[in-house]
């Protein structure tokens, strides 16, 4: 086991033809809580298909959340948006892209949208699907792809925010080049896909120290 700033981090993973860790693109950033790698699970209604997804979360001490998916696998067979200059934009879970819901102390959570393209979405809601509306937090991303895999990092500056989160969603929605979609998160609630639902909010951030 390594370590950063004091923190254990694992060894480095392999996806996408190169070797990729879930590390701070700027070293000399300190990660005070690594939330974990995990595997996203494809919804029980979802069609046989020959893929993973991993994903990592942690924490920085200048209150920076950093999300890293890693796609391998048949992604011959998706549906990829090729790379651009990203921007805002709506609708991006209509095609493949990787997802996080944050949930707020008190109530309320927000949902971004990281697109393979680079594009990205931000939204705030007051309660369970009600009050949606544009979050002015804009994520960073950074993509490397090859025949045999994605991976993308989503870094999402929380300075501004009144408090950290308690709780973080992770999920994927994947199409495939026939436009069939699959729904992969941490954990599906009963019934239909619903990354919206409490069940999915399947992390747990610790909560601060007192002062």
């Amino acid at each position: 086991m390594r370590f950063l700033g004091g923190v254990p981090v694992k060894p480095l993973a392999r996806c996408c033809g190169f070797a990729y860790a879930f590390m701070p693109m700027v070293v000399a950033r300190d990660w005070v809580v690594i939330l974990g790698e995990h595997t996203l699970v494809m919804h029980r209604d979802g069609p046989p298909l020959p893929i993973g997804i991993d994903a990592g979360v942690r924490l920085s001490l200048d209150r920076k959340l950093r999300f890293d998916f890693m796609l391998s696998g048949a992604i011959d067979r998706l549906a990829i948006a090729p790379p651009r200059a990203g921007e805002r934009t709506d609708g991006l879970w209509q095609h493949s892209c990787f997802e996080a819901f944050l949930r707020l102390p008190g109530g309320g959570y927000v949902e971004f949208n990281f697109s393979p393209s680079g594009d990205w979405a931000s939204y705030r809601f007051d309660a369970y699907r009600a009050g949606m509306r544009a979050d002015p937090t804009m994520p960073r991303l950074h993509v490397e792809r090859s025949a045999e895999g994605l991976a993308l990092t989503a870094d999402v500056d929380l300075a501004g925010w009144p408090a950290l989160p308690d709780a973080i969603g992770l999920s994927a929605v994947i199409e495939e080049i026939d436009g069939t979609r699959s729904y992969w998160a941490l954990r599906h609630p009963p019934g239909k896909p619903d990354f919206h639902h409490p069940d999915c909010f399947a992390i747990q951030l610790p909560a601060p120290e007192a002062s």
